[in-house]
């Protein structure tokens, strides 16, 4: 399960890089948003998957609440989820 939601996390911070640096700047500067609906919707069902995966994660990897909350946060901050990755997920 440790493999399946480092690659989602992986996937989900990508996507969300893409519309903030690729598919905004082309609906709003060059009025072309369908590159938006495509990456949105899958970057909608990634996020979703990630937050899923995220609680079903607690118990495997033994975090509390404040962990789990960390973790979710990620989700929403630009490069989020691939510094929770290198601090929450890597096996030392």
């Amino acid at each position: 399960m440790l493999k399946s939601f480092r690659i989602l996390s992986f996937l989900e911070g990508v996507s969300y890089l893409l519309i903030l640096f690729v598919t905004m700047p082309l609906k709003y500067i060059w009025d072309n948003g369908y590159p938006n609906k495509v990456i949105g919707m899958a970057h909608g069902f990634l996020f979703l998957a990630y937050i899923v995966m995220a609680i079903l994660m607690k118990p495997e990897r033994k975090w509390d609440n404040k962990t789990v909350a960390i973790v979710l946060l990620c989700s929403i901050i630009p490069f989020g989820t691939f510094w929770m990755d290198k601090k929450y997920l890597r096996d030392s």
